[in-house]
């Protein structure tokens, strides 16, 4: 805090008096140094060594394809997405997909009042059509209070 001296000729304990104002050049100084730091500092980061690179005939990554969904409701119904496909059609169709890409992501899903033995037949049909990739799907439990 800074004190401003009286006029000479006043007495002891009103002779310093404190200054309401706030010095701000200090710390204006400050921040155009951090600024003038960081405009010298950011065009360094961005820049990397200049090379050229050589071509490949390597095939481009691919975007992933969205995953399958298979699942058996509580009348042992099964369906493909939103689509019901009889049981009969079923190893047709995954063989279809499987066709087309083997390393597709295939999510089983089961209702909880189902048998083990019809989970364990859909996830036997999921592999004979030909994938690899097979993940059981559960709904998260709510943690205990």
């Amino acid at each position: 805090m800074a004190f401003a001296l009286p006029p000479s000729g006043e007495s002891g304990e009103d002779r310093y008096t404190p200054l309401s104002e706030i010095n701000v050049t200090p710390m204006v100084d400050v921040m155009l140094v951090l600024l003038v730091i960081f405009m010298v500092a950011a065009p360094l980061l961005t820049v990397g060594v200049p090379l050229n690179l050589p071509k490949t005939s390597a095939a481009q990554v691919t975007k992933p394809q969205q995953p399958i969904i298979v699942s058996i409701n509580r009348a042992g119904d099964t369906f493909i997405g939103d689509e019901r496909v009889a049981d009969a059609e079923l190893k047709r169709r995954l063989a279809d997909l499987a066709g087309t890409d083997p390393n597709r992501i295939v999510y089983v899903r089961g209702d909880r009042s189902i048998s083990y033995a019809q989970l364990m037949d859909l996830l036997g049909a999921v592999n004979a059509a030909g994938f690899s990739k097979v993940s059981l799907l559960a709904e998260a439990a709510t943690p205990a209070k």
